[in-house]
């Protein structure tokens, strides 16, 4: 007769009966503990060995020592077992109405101290759906939730159609203003810089995150040099080392103007206000626990400005 398959013998039970043998010290105290025959109890454990073709216990003498084939299972075992106990609770809370997983797609655009105080709040109920945050940027944002991969965008800008099926409500605008490092030869600049002079240097801009088509392209000139960034962070770090010109959101320009280490020349061009909303994807069902925690929170006007208009 063939041994049997480890699946066949690790079972939750069986990880458990091997974790009452060390603690009771020995086959005869965990037989007891467990009301078991103690021959019962050897057979049990001589089958998880036969199916894993290792010893688990040294029965060199009368106490039960795990060999480091029985620790390492021992350890896993623990594992396995506190994750068997989270996934019942979870899949019990998830018959209350949460949701498994909520993933949010936020735009670079969003305030991140604003946006994790909102994900700790959350959290903190201990709720049974995991949170997850994806980083877009411009149409990716929305691109994200019409896709299936988000269930609620933060940051959707204005230039984005929000197709059939998805819901969206105004979240705040962002006022853009044009900086430049001290040391860059636009920076000491009297008459406002008009767009053929502003297309002579490079500019700084952050790569849309769609995955589908070019994306939206905002405030580049034709024939300009670019320096392309993945995040709106890496915009500014890029600015305020003079490797290139751009439009920022005031908010986060804001600290380094006011310090001195980005400067704002006049242009010509028009100043750049940019609306932004949230979206969700419609549904024929009730709304989970989740989607309904984010969306009354959202309806604070309180939180809308302090997602966009907060101080970086």
């Amino acid at each position: 007769m063939s041994p049997p398959q480890p699946r066949d013998v690790l079972t939750p039970e069986a990880l458990a009966m091997l974790q009452c043998i060390v603690e009771c010290g020995s086959f005869a105290a965990a037989a007891r503990s467990m009301g078991m025959v103690p021959s019962a109890l050897t057979y049990r454990v001589r089958q998880i060995e036969d199916s894993l073709d290792v010893l688990l216990f040294d029965r060199s003498s009368r106490q039960a020592r795990p060999t480091e084939a029985g620790r390492e299972l021992l350890r896993e075992g623990r594992r396995l077992l506190a994750e068997l106990d989270a996934v019942a609770n979870r899949v019990k809370r998830v018959a209350t109405g949460w949701e498994p997983s909520f993933t949010l797609a936020v735009d670079g655009m969003i305030n991140r101290q604003t946006l994790f105080e909102l994900c700790e709040a959350f959290l903190a109920q201990a709720p049974p759906t995991r949170l997850r945050l994806r980083d877009e940027v411009l149409s990716g944002t929305l691109e994200a939730l019409s896709s299936g991969q988000a269930d609620l965008a933060l940051g959707v800008v204005a230039e984005s159609v929000i197709a059939a099926g998805l819901e969206s409500l105004p979240l705040g605008s962002q006022r853009f203003i044009f900086a430049v490092a001290p040391q860059h030869p636009l920076a000491h600049a009297t008459a406002p810089l008009d767009d053929d002079t502003i297309a002579r240097h490079r500019a700084v801009a952050v790569a849309d995150s769609t995955q589908r088509g070019s994306g939206l392209t905002i405030g580049l000139l034709a024939g300009q040099d670019v320096f392309t960034v993945p995040k709106l962070r890496d915009k500014l770090e890029a600015q305020l080392r003079g490797i290139g010109v751009g439009f920022l959101p005031e908010r986060l320009a804001r600290p380094y103007i006011d310090s001195g280490h980005l400067v704002t020349p006049p242009v010509v061009r028009q100043e750049r206000i940019f609306n932004v909303s949230y979206a969700w994807r419609k549904s024929a069902t009730p709304q989970g626990k989740a989607m309904a925690w984010w969306l009354a929170r959202l309806a604070d006007p309180v939180t809308r400005k302090a997602l966009v208009d907060r101080p970086a």
